[in-house]
């Protein structure tokens, strides 16, 4: 008889650790960072010179969500898993991020066009595409009759170094 209950008691006790087991996973597998969560992040951005490209430490957080292609692709992935306080360093190559400098997105365009307080290289101008988008190009080079615009992405050719902070999972 004492072996039957004690029996019981061992199998109430099993089921009990089972279910907060199964508690435990199942709250810990909800604050990882998958497709569909809401993710919050703090990051810096450096280039290969040390130089600090973009950071928002200090500052409103980076939310998205998940596995719907809102930040670049390689660094989604590189944060799949990841859970709130997490920290991380991650490269990406300009393959991974905004791709090889394009020799065809340099055109030149004639010096009217430009305004005369914006024809200074480097100078970042807004313009729309054919289909109406805005678009972002920089003033490359100013020549005698026309200017030559870069309408690669300001960050092309270059390997991005992005330290982040995992600050919520939702």
């Amino acid at each position: 008889m004492k072996t039957s209950r004690t029996s019981g008691l061992w199998s109430i006790w099993l089921a009990l650790v089972w279910l907060m087991l199964g508690h435990t996973v199942y709250a810990e597998e909800q604050s990882l960072i998958q497709n569909g969560r809401t993710v919050s992040i703090e990051y810096v951005l450096t280039l290969d010179d040390g130089s600090v490209a973009s950071t928002n430490v200090g500052q409103t957080p980076l939310n998205f969500t998940h596995g719907q292609g809102q930040i670049l692709p390689g660094l989604e992935a590189a944060l799949d898993g990841m859970k709130s306080g997490e920290k991380k360093a991650v490269s990406l190559s300009a393959e991974q991020a905004y791709g090889a400098v394009n020799p065809d997105a340099f055109v030149k365009v004639p010096i009217d066009l430009i305004p005369e307080d914006a024809r200074e290289p480097g100078t970042m101008l807004v313009g729309k595409d054919p289909s109406g988008n805005e678009r972002y190009v920089r003033v490359h080079e100013v020549q005698e009759k026309q200017i030559v615009i870069d309408q690669n992405h300001p960050l092309a050719g270059e390997t991005l170094h992005f330290k982040i902070t995992v600050l919520s999972v939702e």
